[in-house]
């Protein structure tokens, strides 16, 4: 499998735009860089170029055993820590040093994990539930930290270049559900008092500096949850004040991780910001609610720029995750709706076809993004695929039927504001939204990269399936 490179928010009403393995392939991205004089021997400025990305064997099983599965089964696809029990492996899951092994059988270059267990992980949302609470931060440095960091640091593994997302959507919910934001809860408030999850991502990121071939990128969510101009701002802060905690330092941050397990689209094709419909500038139409970014990478570069004046290196590249942002099927716009009302414009222009563009529970009529490729647009590693296709983002029932429930993930929940949640409606915890579906919403668009992720053609190919 190659990789090539190539050339929740609710409607929020503003006055004022604020101005400014026998079947595993394992995936190899061809590109050539140079090195950062000032970083370590062996150490890539960006560790997806020229490398052999990991393929989990669990998600080969996963994806080959749905009709037209295999066609994406050898995409390299993170691995995720999302409790304790997951490091030797739980459930008849494979452990960490499962993976590792895996990956070096695969003669591997590069390993992508995710790790997700902050105490009080996401604020106490109920889907998926995390396990650590909120006063357990001693827990979770000891047996979870340091547990990860002890195997990582094995000299059989020194060879690998070890990527690690950081504890995604934590410090964005900090920003998005405390004061007085309508999304604001107890949870959230408690979190940012007690400095839980600055310290717990502190201590992460130093820890994991100790290993000289582990990459950590922060996550910086997604341009529809952290987009406008008062949210970014406490963002970068909160990124500064995180990398900067428990005996870390900004030196330890190699890049951002964003649109992690979400659904915004990379670009938006037919229509743009400065749009202006009859008068109307497209950013008061509903959708856009007043928010400077309508699609993700110029989001990504603007907060880059932000985060690099707060002090983060200025080589600090990011990756995407394009696992779910495919958006095709019929209801895919081919080209700027006519339409003089700027709401019916947007809204029939539109490639993100989500009913609110905070929604992010197994959004109905997501599909595949882009493949994983290398140096895709400057300024960006990679487009990975951080979160497995087809792993559910939780159970879709009812209220009080005996199991966690998160409203957004079900398809029968009305807003206070009137927008749609639209989950999918028979989805269930763990392994099961096919990615037989998610194909079906395929819509990649032509790449002109030298190589790809994936195997030959088959799972790599530069057209819409």
């Amino acid at each position: 499998m190659t990789m090539s490179r190539r050339e929740h928010v609710p409607v929020r009403v503003r006055p004022v735009l604020a101005a400014a393995v026998s079947v595993l392939v394992v995936g190899v991205l061809a590109a050539a860089g140079p090195a950062n004089a000032a970083d370590p021997p062996h150490r890539a400025a960006n560790p997806y170029v020229g490398a052999q990305v990991y393929v989990n064997p669990e998600w080969v099983d996963h994806a080959t055993a749905e009709p037209g599965g295999d066609a994406v089964a050898g995409q390299p696809t993170a691995v995720w820590l999302d409790r304790i029990a997951r490091i030797e492996g739980d459930d008849g899951r494979m452990g960490l040093r499962e993976h590792l092994d895996a990956a070096v059988s695969q003669h591997a270059d590069l390993v992508q994990l995710t790790l997700y267990n902050l105490p009080g992980r996401d604020c106490g949302r109920q889907a998926p539930q995390g396990e650590l609470s909120i006063g357990d931060l001693a827990r979770y440095r000891a047996e979870f930290v340091d547990r990860i960091v002890e195997i990582l640091a094995t000299p059989d593994y020194a060879d690998l270049r070890i990527v690690v997302f950081v504890e995604p959507n934590s410090l964005p919910d900090l920003v998005v559900n405390t004061g007085n934001r309508y999304a604001a809860t107890a949870a959230c408030e408690e979190a940012l008092a007690r400095g839980t999850y600055q310290h717990g991502i502190g201590y992460a990121l130093a820890r994991l500096g100790t290993v000289p071939n582990v990459y950590s990128y922060l996550d910086i969510s997604h341009h529809a949850e952290v987009g406008w101009p008062e949210d970014s701002g406490p963002l970068t802060a909160l990124l500064s004040q995180a990398a900067t905690t428990a005996g870390s330092t900004l030196a330890d941050v190699h890049g951002f991780v964003a649109n992690t397990a979400n659904y915004s689209v990379l670009h938006e094709e037919y229509f743009r910001s400065d749009d202006v419909i009859n008068g109307q500038p497209v950013y008061q139409s509903k959708w856009v609610d007043w928010n400077p970014f309508i699609d993700e990478v110029p989001y990504v570069r603007h907060l880059r720029g932000l985060l690099t004046e707060a002090g983060f290196s200025p080589s600090a590249g990011v990756v995407v995750d394009t696992s779910r942002n495919g958006w095709g099927g019929p209801s895919r716009p081919t080209g700027p709706a006519p339409s003089s009302d700027v709401n019916r414009y947007v809204d029939g222009s539109r490639i993100d076809r989500r009913a609110a563009i905070g929604n992010w529970c197994n959004q109905r009529g997501a599909g595949l993004g882009q493949r994983p490729v290398a140096e895709p647009e400057p300024g960006i590693d990679a487009y990975v695929w951080v979160k497995p296709p087809g792993e559910s983002d939780g159970a879709s029932g009812s209220p009080n039927v005996g199991q966690p429930y998160e409203p957004l993930c079900d398809p029968n929940y009305l807003p206070p504001r009137g927008r749609i949640s639209s989950p999918y409606p028979r989805a269930v915890r763990g392994w099961r939204l096919s990615p037989q579906g998610m194909l079906k919403f395929d819509r990649r668009q032509p790449l002109k990269p030298r190589t790809h992720i994936g195997s030959p053609d088959r799972s790599a190919g530069n057209h819409p399936s």
